[in-house]
């Protein structure tokens, strides 16, 4: 066997492997099939979505709170090495401005994965057709070496079921 085989091996065995739960219950999406060209497109970050089905938002990996949008459709979680994750609560949740979901953390605060962040009005945002693909991104995926994310159409549990396994 040579250097370089040794030297290749050595490289995957660094690679840190890290794995992202389902923030919200509900229906995988492959992110292409999101319709939304900021999301399909990737223009803010690679991953999944999830068709919202439960009312807790829970944080998807540890991490420390470091986007928090007032209007609560969005936040955003810094990992130790520096990876930003995003949850994006339904496509035009936006619109709301803050109706229907309630914020059970803040900007700054430092959560372990399954930390509840918000509390959803499911009936509220189906009266008003809000779209609830949820977005799951990796912003500053020029960080990570392998992006696996869960197979499109399988259910997972809020806090329970990986959605996306990563590297850096």
């Amino acid at each position: 066997m040579t250097d370089e085989y040794f030297h290749e091996e050595a490289q995957r065995i660094m690679k840190r492997q890290h794995q992202l739960i389902a923030p919200v219950s509900g229906k995988v999406i492959a992110l292409g099939q999101v319709p939304d060209p900021i999301f399909s497109e990737k223009l803010t970050g690679d991953g999944l979505a999830i068709l919202a089905e439960s009312t807790k938002v829970v944080a998807p990996c540890d991490g420390e709170i470091t986007l928090f949008f007032d209007t609560k459709h969005a936040f955003a979680i810094t990992t130790e090495e520096g990876v930003q994750i995003l949850v994006h609560v339904g496509l035009d949740t936006i619109l709301m401005e803050g109706e229907g979901i309630k914020a059970l953390c803040k900007r700054g605060d430092y959560v372990k994965a399954g930390t509840p962040i918000l509390e959803l009005d499911l009936e509220f945002m189906k009266r008003r057709r809000i779209n609830l693909i949820s977005p799951v991104l990796i912003v500053n995926y020029d960080k990570v070496v392998e992006l696996r994310p869960h197979k499109s159409g399988d259910a997972v549990e809020a806090g329970e079921d990986c959605v996306l396994e990563y590297a850096v």
